[in-house]
């Protein structure tokens, strides 16, 4: 392969991914560099839905844990990284999630590529959205089992594969129940229903909606009543928790399995104790506040409501905005522009969305005053001439 070439083919295409160096303020807002000012950005970008990454809590009980069990586990957990803080977050994380146990992860990406290559193999089953995260594809990949990806959300197409490639192996149903990239949610009764009828396991991940969603924000699954119907939830700490690192949820049994089978687990050290203690800190804090989370859905009304005014609608259900625009280079533009108002969003491109939907993905924070939104619809329905 020729990598310059090939670099400057994704440079002239609008698809060339750059490192952006920021530094991050107390109130969530992102200083960069601009020649020889510094300009200060609101964010739009991140994850951090519920602004727990800088709440005292989680600051004062990650110094906890780390002076209490210092800076590294030193071990995979299978050594002598076994310490007892994880399994005081597995607790935690299983009742969150309406589970019998849970498993901690390095981070989402590593689940992923752990969990699913331990439930199938050459002689089974794969059925996964096609908008599925790229962590759930490589994790799809490294199985090798059968892939059949069925159209985003389409039961129906779901179904057709299911009664024709079911096969008699073992067969893994995929899903998000709120999607990185659109904002919008699986129908979770329903593929319940498809997994029961066809023999399937379901497995859920749910990055991008523990902490948000369900009456003690245990998610989608929770809000939906479906907890004890799904085989495995996966998620993460690193988005509305605030902290790092990833799990998943689901029997004894197969926690105990998967112990022994899913390789990111047997072959990584485990997670520093200060992330332990944050992640800790912030279920207490969305289990006993959900002000927070009804807080945050207030906002995205409030966003919205302007840019439908605008004649910008159908922008997902949840607190992920996607705004489409097409061609790789239109979004890098756009966000350039916004970036000028000292607006940061992303502009995602190709391959971590399929080749022209190219969007700018605005992701509503509790950082986020409501006169920043009301001023970033505004700025945004300029920009695009509404």
């Amino acid at each position: 392969m020729d990598r310059l070439n090939w670099l400057e083919n994704r440079r002239q295409s609008g698809n060339l991914r750059q490192l952006t160096p920021v530094k991050r303020m107390l109130d969530g807002s992102l200083q960069v560099a601009k020649g020889a000012q510094k300009a200060v950005l609101h964010d739009f970008s991140s994850n951090d839905y519920l602004a727990l990454s800088l709440h005292p809590d989680l600051i004062s009980t990650s110094r906890k844990y780390i002076e209490m069990a210092g800076a590294g586990a030193g071990a995979a957990r299978l050594m002598s990284g076994d310490l007892t803080i994880y399994h005081e977050l597995e607790k935690k994380i299983a009742e969150l999630k309406g589970q019998e146990a849970a498993l901690l992860f390095g981070c989402g990406y590593l689940a992923n590529c752990g969990i699913i290559p331990a439930l199938v193999g050459r002689q089974d089953v794969l059925f996964c959205d096609r908008l599925n995260h790229a962590s759930i594809y490589d994790g799809c990949r490294l199985s090798r089992a059968r892939l059949l990806r069925f159209h985003h959300n389409d039961l129906n197409h779901l179904e057709d594969l299911l009664k024709s490639k079911r096969g008699t192996g073992e067969a893994l149903i995929v899903v998000e129940s709120i999607y990185s990239m659109d904002g919008d949610r699986a129908p979770l009764k329903e593929l319940v229903f498809l997994k029961e009828k066809y023999g399937c396991l379901l497995m859920v991940d749910e990055a991008h909606a523990t902490g948000l969603f369900g009456p003690n924000g245990g998610g989608v699954i929770e809000e939906e009543g479906v907890s004890s119907q799904i085989d495995f939830a996966m998620g993460t700490f690193g988005k509305a928790l605030g902290s790092y690192g990833a799990y998943v949820a689901a029997s004894g049994s197969m926690v105990d399995y998967l112990i022994n089978r899913a390789r990111p687990f047997i072959y990584s050290t485990a997670l520093p104790p200060a992330v332990v203690g944050a992640s800790l800190a912030a279920i207490k804090i969305v289990q006993e506040q959900p002000e927070l989370r009804q807080k945050l859905f207030a906002k995205v009304d409030l966003f919205k409501s302007i840019l439908a005014e605008g004649g910008l609608k159908d922008l997902g259900s949840s607190q992920i905005l996607p705004v489409l625009v097409g061609a790789s280079t239109v979004a890098v533009g756009l966000a350039e522009e916004l970036q000028r108002k000292n607006i940061f969003t992303t502009a995602v491109r190709p391959p971590t969305v399929p080749e022209g939907t190219a969007r700018l993905r605005f992701s509503i924070t509790l950082h986020q005053k409501n006169s920043v939104l009301q001023e970033t619809a505004r700025t945004l329905l300029e920009i695009l001439g509404k």
